[in-house]
């Protein structure tokens, strides 16, 4: 490994430790927590409880977040080497970039890129930048963000102030093709303070009727792993998905019910629990990752001892029965998955 790999290494094994029990849960997924340790039975996910992983580090300096022993055979090491164990990967370059997807880190640089040893860590630039950028952002009214919201049926507008607009938003495809400017929506991913900690961007065409003509029109930014785009305060009750769309598709026919936009399955999964929470209601998507999400959270709930409903769409997700098959319809969806207490607390009336 060259001095630039062990520098990269350091850091994203730092960067790993400092989410270990969220790393476990999707890596060690036949494991389970027991006090400060992650228990299961080997690196290669087989259920058991020979090897353990230190989910925090002592008070006292000693027993780092992130380290791990295989009481059975003698191996150890950081959660990079679970990755790349767990996964059957090979060299440092494929583990780096996984790990980077995994904390939504862009991924490495080509081989020929410059030394970067001077650079501020990505984690505090990346996160300042979507700083800077949520605070050069407007407000949607009368923006192409407004339009491409509307053309998804998406109305109830007003209260959204973790979206805003950006006219020309930066956008390159890789490190090697031209910057282009587009119009974008930007959300503001929050912490459970309110704190902002980067920011998703959706680019869109010139008359925001539909995505920019780009290869990833969507992207996020920042720190985001257990935290989220949130729509309404925080109380005993929330809502979370992945999508924005999806789960704004729920604010229209319930919006006093607080919401959280995850970004993706992964962090779905490892969404951080208000301390306020007591029942959670997980918007499923109807795919693999979806129900690896939902199976992680509903054995996160019940370890929190927090009650965990699934809330299911008729057709793909729930802007797509919002879309084509009305308000109505949602309504009539969601009033047998709902608690019935939050059947009056928030579902609104048909007349609505």
């Amino acid at each position: 490994m060259t001095d630039a790999q062990s520098r990269d290494a350091g850091d994203l094994a730092r960067r790993l430790a400092e989410n270990a029990e969220a790393v476990c849960r999707h890596y060690l997924s036949a494991g389970r927590r027991h006090g400060n340790y992650w228990l299961v039975g080997d690196v290669h996910n087989t259920p058991g409880r020979s090897l353990y992983v230190r989910l925090h580090g002592g008070p006292d300096g000693r027993g780092r977040a992130g380290k791990w022993t295989d009481g059975a055979t003698g191996q150890h090491g950081d959660l990079l080497d679970i990755i790349r164990e767990s996964l059957g990967l090979l060299d440092f370059r494929t583990v780096a970039d996984e790990a980077r997807r995994f904390l939504c880190l862009p991924h490495s640089e080509p081989r020929s890129a410059p030394d970067r040893r001077n650079i501020a860590p990505l984690s505090s630039g990346t996160a300042d930048a979507a700083r800077r950028l949520w605070a050069m952002s407007r407000p949607l009214a009368g923006t192409q963000a407004e339009t491409w919201l509307g053309h998804r049926d998406l109305t109830r507008l007003s209260d959204l102030s973790s979206l805003r607009f950006h006219p020309d938003c930066y956008y390159r495809a890789d490190a090697d093709s031209p910057t282009e400017t587009w119009p974008a929506l930007i959300a503001a991913v929050t912490d459970l303070d309110d704190r902002v900690t980067g920011v998703h961007r959706t680019w869109l065409a010139r008359d925001g009727k539909g995505k920019a003509p780009v290869a990833m029109p969507r992207r996020a930014m920042g720190d985001l792993l257990g935290h989220a785009v949130r729509f309404g305060a925080v109380s005993d009750v929330l809502a979370a998905g992945e999508g924005i769309e999806t789960v704004l598709s729920l604010w229209e026919v319930m919006p006093d019910l607080p919401l959280a936009a995850c970004l993706s399955s992964a962090h779905l999964a490892a969404m951080a629990f208000p301390p306020t929470l007591r029942r959670l209601y997980v918007l499923r998507d109807d795919d693999p990752a979806g129900d690896h999400a939902v199976t992680t959270l509903q054995a996160r709930t019940q370890e929190a001892g927090i009650e965990c409903l699934v809330l299911s769409p008729r057709l793909a997700d729930f802007n797509d029965d919002l879309r084509y098959l009305g308000r109505g319809a949602m309504r009539a969806i969601l009033h047998p998955q709902l608690a019935p207490q939050d059947v009056a607390r928030f579902l609104l009336p048909v007349a609505h």
